[in-house]
């Protein structure tokens, strides 16, 4: 017997073996399931028609030997090609699906048909609209105390339930801004909250100083803009940084964000947007509405005002 069907039915047995091990004396039998019944007779199928197929390949590799027509060119010398035809069975299978792909998608299953995934997105629209009317006038500590709550269930993974940052693997939320962050969109620009501010902020903004002015720039601005450091706001100025983000960095529409403190609206920018930034990037959270966003923000900005 050739070594291949040797191993052919070896291989069935041993699967066919597990099989039966598996389902009969470890769990307890069939039972006269039906379903169970079908399953097994199943895996059954699917083993022997797996073995014999690839064994009947396997064979065909070794013994066959290459018959048909060839192609007219040559490639290399003597080395050409067989003509190798679409098989026909192959064929009818592939415009029949695409026929019955057509139907599918047009009659078989029209998209205005129930779906699971129909009826939750339904769902979800209901209820985002009794929240919004519910919510609508919140304000003050309450849209503190839920955005605290949106917080720690959304923010709190990469923030911290502190919103430290976690040892500097995020932003540290309880201050504005640190001055690395500051000194990297000045380096490498910042396009980040496109539909608030939609026109960025350049890159190479930092050739505009000089050796050691850069650091002293950015910690002026992460200290948040101290009026005696006039030192410190000249160099905001020679950037010309007070052009979208005011003289005190208390932000311009459209223009800039607010840099000397957290406000609701920065917060907001960065949820609907993303950032990428000194730290790595942070994803969008277009999943919360807009009052979870807003009271995300009146939260974040409560703590760095330290309410």
């Amino acid at each position: 017997m050739n070594k291949i069907y040797l191993w052919a039915i070896i291989v069935t047995a041993v699967m066919l073996g597990a099989t039966y091990y598996t389902v009969v004396l470890t769990k307890g039998g069939i039972n006269d399931d039906i379903v169970n019944m079908l399953a097994i007779a199943g895996a059954a199928a699917l083993v022997i028609i797996t073995v014999f197929v690839v064994t009947k390949y396997v064979r065909q590799m070794q013994v066959d030997e290459a018959t048909g027509e060839l192609v007219d060119e040559t490639w290399d010398e003597d080395l050409r090609e067989y003509k190798n035809p679409v098989p026909m069975g192959w064929a009818i299978m592939y415009l029949g699906l695409m026929v019955w792909a057509m139907w599918y998608f047009t009659t078989g299953y029209p998209l205005g048909a129930y779906s699971q995934i129909g009826e939750y997105n339904e769902d979800v629209a209901v209820h985002n609209a009794k929240f919004k009317e519910k919510y609508a006038s919140i304000s003050g500590d309450e849209l503190v105390e839920m955005g605290e709550s949106v917080f720690l269930a959304e923010c709190k993974v990469c923030h911290g339930i502190g919103a430290d940052g976690i040892n500097g693997k995020s932003a540290n939320l309880n201050v504005r801004i640190e001055p690395s962050v500051v000194k990297y969109a000045i380096v490498h620009g910042a396009n980040n909250f496109k539909t608030d501010f939609p026109s960025g902020m350049p890159a190479g903004l930092a050739s505009m100083y000089e050796e050691g002015e850069l650091d002293k720039v950015s910690e002026y601005v992460a200290a948040g803009f101290p009026k005696d450091d006039e030192a410190g706001a000249a160099l905001f100025e020679k950037g010309t940084c007070t052009t979208c983000h005011g003289v005190n960095g208390e932000g311009m529409e459209y223009a800039g964000p607010k840099l000397d403190a957290y406000d609701i609206t920065t917060v907001v920018s960065v949820l609907k947007d993303g950032k990428k930034g000194a730290l790595g990037i942070m994803p969008a959270f277009n999943r919360l509405n807009a009052k979870q966003q807003e009271a995300v923000g009146a939260y974040i900005t409560s703590l760095s005002k330290g309410e």
